[in-house]
């Protein structure tokens, strides 16, 4: 099995097999599109029917950890909640297999000494097992704050230095757009199975953005080497070497994806819902539906997006003309032989537009401009 992998996975380099992925690209995009709409509706719903599930740290409320419990189960806290302030709906989660964490709205501090008895009559533990704790929501409102502005600078800095590293504005463009995509879909996740929104959770999000932005970089610097020079030659077109980027490095993607989604995995199916660490599974889930969404955008949205707005370029246009030209006029010109035909077309057996070996490297790079 792992030698016919590592057979596919020369076929894609070497270009014996190819997907064609930026040729299909509008139905990827379609599916990102659905993707982000749904997401959009998901959360919008949610807004209208009383705003995501954000936690404590960011609305505000006190909140009770009774430790050392036999039974974790939720009905006993809330019925001792409902005998202090009947008005109040807590919100209860299990902390491990011995400790419940009970949030509620502000409660007056004559409330909080009568819950925490309740709670511990409720329980059977004593009252110094209950601790409580008011969180105010400026806390939450600072940190929402500093994530919007540390996402904007992050985009800012990312296009600025993808700009000036590949000399082309496009694929930054190419590069914010499928970020952009990777955060409305997780958010959307969030939003469809209720979980709360927490600072962990903001700390997952922010950090899907760099392992995404890492891996659409990655496929780029590939991009950019095999089209070094494309408008110099008439075999093959942008999207055509562009494509055959993406397979080449869509081993690796495979590879890095599955060695970042494995640890999280076992975070998240093993520390959140064995263990009951309620932390670990907020920034586990992010981390794992951001990492899943952004190998899926690295592939399939982003370079298929930039070779979209390259082939805007008169340039580009003209010359995915004229091999396309060149390439009828060939094959025409083969006539009934097939194997010439194919090879004419650029589909025979032999023809490889790129070798093992071949690596432009530094000759990628677009020369600079001596000063005269």
């Amino acid at each position: 099995m792992a030698s016919g992998f590592a057979q596919w996975g020369n076929d894609l380099y070497t270009g014996r097999r190819s997907y064609a992925i930026v040729a299909k690209r509008r139905g990827y995009f379609l599916v990102a599109i659905v993707l982000v709409v749904l997401s959009l509706g998901v959360i919008g719903i949610r807004m209208a029917g009383g705003g995501l599930n954000l936690g404590i740290e960011f609305r505000g409320g006190s909140e009770f950890t009774v430790s050392g419990v036999s039974d974790t189960s939720q009905q006993p806290a809330l019925d001792a909640v409902a005998a202090v302030a009947p008005e109040e709906v807590p919100r209860v989660t299990s902390v491990g297999s011995s400790t419940v964490r009970i949030q509620t709205a502000e409660l007056s501090n004559e409330q909080v000494e009568q819950v925490a008895t309740e709670l511990a009559d409720a329980y059977g533990v004593s009252t110094g097992e209950v601790t409580s704790s008011y969180i105010g929501p400026t806390w939450g409102k600072d940190v929402s704050q500093k994530a919007v502005v540390g996402l904007v600078v992050f985009l800012l800095l990312v296009s600025l230095v993808m700009t000036v590293y590949f000399r082309n504005w496009r694929m930054a463009l190419a590069a914010v757009i499928a970020l952009f995509h990777d955060l409305v879909v997780t958010v959307g996740i969030y939003a469809l199975i209720g979980w709360e929104i927490t600072p962990a959770t903001v700390i997952g999000l922010l950090t899907i953005l760099a392992y995404s932005i890492y891996d659409t970089v990655v496929v780029f610097d590939k991009v950019r080497e095999n089209t070094a020079g494309v408008l110099d030659q008439t075999r093959s077109t942008y999207a055509e070497r562009a494509n055959l980027a993406i397979n080449q490095t869509l081993v690796r993607s495979i590879n890095t994806s599955i060695v970042a989604l494995l640890p999280v995995a076992g975070i998240l199916f093993i520390g959140a819902f064995l263990l009951g660490a309620g932390t670990l599974r907020d920034i586990a889930l992010a981390l794992f539906v951001g990492m899943a969404v952004g190998a899926y955008s690295s592939v399939y949205l982003a370079t298929p997006l930039e070779v979209a707005l390259r082939e805007r370029e008169k340039p580009i246009r003209d010359h995915t003309a004229k091999v396309l030209a060149l390439r009828a006029e060939r094959v025409e010109a083969a006539g009934d032989d097939e194997d010439a035909a194919l090879a004419a077309a650029g589909v025979g057996a032999g023809h490889r537009q790129l070798q093992p070996g071949e690596h432009l490297g530094n000759k990628a790079q677009p020369r600079r401009r001596r000063p005269r």
